[in-house]
């Protein structure tokens, strides 16, 4: 089988990671794709995608993946995990929701209270039918960012 991404490493980029694998001191996911590159090398090993899937308990795709970030995007692309190019979940609070409970929490308080709390701003927030609910740690988080 003819591979479309072929991993040519430089003496200085085996140094590196060489060096990246002896030490350690680095996420888990980044020694699996430094060891990845080293043994699938053309110049080194030249280990073929399942061979390395297999010494290093992955699959096979990451491999694949590992080799192509390498390939079109360079070393510190193929050390890392690829970026989500959109989010898992929308935030609960666009842009006008926040500016609603910053401007809400800069109000004067309800009569029956002396201040705001998380729990009473989240309250409101679902009374004015802004959200359908919301945490109390979300609130904060929203209300931290603006200090």
């Amino acid at each position: 089988m003819n591979k479309k991404y072929i991993v040519r490493l430089s003496s200085a980029e085996r140094e590196q990671l060489e060096e990246f694998v002896r030490k350690g001191k680095v996420a888990a996911y980044k020694i699996l794709h430094a060891n990845i590159l080293l043994n699938v090398d053309a110049e080194g090993p030249s280990w073929n995608d399942e061979q390395a899937a297999v010494a290093f308990h992955c699959n096979p795709n990451t491999v694949r993946n590992v080799r192509q970030r390498w390939v079109e995007e360079g070393l510190e692309s193929a050390l890392n995990r690829k970026k989500q190019a959109t989010p898992s979940r929308k935030p609960l609070l666009d842009g006008a929701g926040q500016a609603r409970l910053i401007a809400l929490s800069c109000s004067p308080p309800p009569p029956s209270s002396s201040r705001w709390t998380l729990k009473l701003l989240g309250d409101k927030l679902v009374e004015l039918k802004i959200v359908k609910s919301i945490s109390q740690d979300t609130v904060r988080r929203v209300l931290k960012k603006t200090n």
